[in-house]
């Protein structure tokens, strides 16, 4: 089986911020095998990869990213240098993922009035929540 991933890099963070990306950038993939080896060999120029969670799958990569596609924007790798043909990369906002949790805590009847403070599995919870859908 194939595992779906989701990871963080400070350093593209950080690039991302700078050109005015926002800093909340995340790299989703497919991978066969572990993930935290292929992170290790680094991506898009940088080898400071965080693995954020990982999940089996049957999925293949495309499906994965055809199916966020739907509901979140790629970041085009086309457009900036420095991640030249690096797919997967994701742009996200606090507030899809605080409506994300906001809807799933009123799903399982819990308080939807209790504060949130997004930590970066938040974001990870919300990206394979989407790419499984």
């Amino acid at each position: 089986m194939a595992a779906l991933y989701v990871a963080r890099s400070a350093n593209i963070c950080q690039w991302a911020s700078d050109v005015g990306l926002g800093k909340n950038i995340f790299k989703v993939g497919v991978c066969d095998g572990d993930p935290a080896v292929l992170l290790a060999k680094g991506m898009a120029g940088e080898t400071d990869w965080k693995l954020l969670k990982q999940v089996e799958t049957d999925l293949d990569e495309m499906t994965v990213l055809e199916r966020l596609g739907k509901r979140q924007k790629q970041v085009d790798p086309t457009y900036y240098p420095r991640i030249k043909g690096e797919l997967g990369l994701y742009k996200l906002t606090d507030t899809d993922v605080q409506r994300h949790i906001v809807l799933a805590r009123a799903l399982e009847g819990e308080s939807e009035r209790a504060p949130i403070r997004l930590k970066p599995v938040d974001y990870a919870n919300y990206l394979i929540s989407n790419a499984l859908r």
